[in-house]
């Protein structure tokens, strides 16, 4: 889908998308510019901070692109994007994810850590409040019955023997 109906030249997404695609591109080699010698392989936080915004926008659109494909888009009938733009989309993506070491923050994160630690600690409050609620009963400690020695039942022992 990456011509019009009558192909005759690229659709407004294309065009759109391609043009996005040489914004990263453009952003990605501004920030390398005469860095390059200084910059250890790992390190692009510049280029990760600087393009965050332009390689967002860039995802976002490829993938409201393949979400219109699948529904159908124009034609009615689900389609794969163009090799073009799939292409255009791998380079970026293995540029900011393996090159760059940049990453994207998924916003789930934050819920799933908040619903992990309130089922952690579940048992803990649990066990603390059936401990602080219940009566405690007093220990009464039974001491044990002997028999009282008495040094007459030895002597008669010993008279016997």
């Amino acid at each position: 889908d990456c011509l019009k109906n009558n192909s005759e030249g690229l659709s407004n997404s294309t065009v759109e998308f391609l043009d996005l695609f040489n914004k990263s591109l453009t952003c990605f080699e501004h920030n390398l510019q005469g860095q390059t010698v200084y910059l250890s392989p790992n390190n692009y936080t510049e280029v990760c901070k600087n393009c965050n915004e332009t390689y967002k926008m860039l995802n976002d659109l490829y993938n409201n692109l393949q979400r219109m494909n699948r529904q159908g888009g124009e034609s009615g009938h689900s389609t794969h994007l163009c090799i073009d733009v799939e292409d255009a989309m791998n380079i970026t993506r293995k540029l900011w994810s393996r090159t760059f070491n940049c990453s994207v923050p998924c916003s789930d994160t934050v819920p799933v850590i908040a619903v992990s630690s309130f089922i952690l600690f579940l048992p803990i409050v649990f066990y603390l409040s059936s401990f602080l609620h219940s009566k405690q009963k007093k220990r009464i400690l039974i001491l044990p019955k002997r028999i009282q020695s008495n040094a007459s039942l030895v002597n008669i022992q010993e008279k016997y023997s």
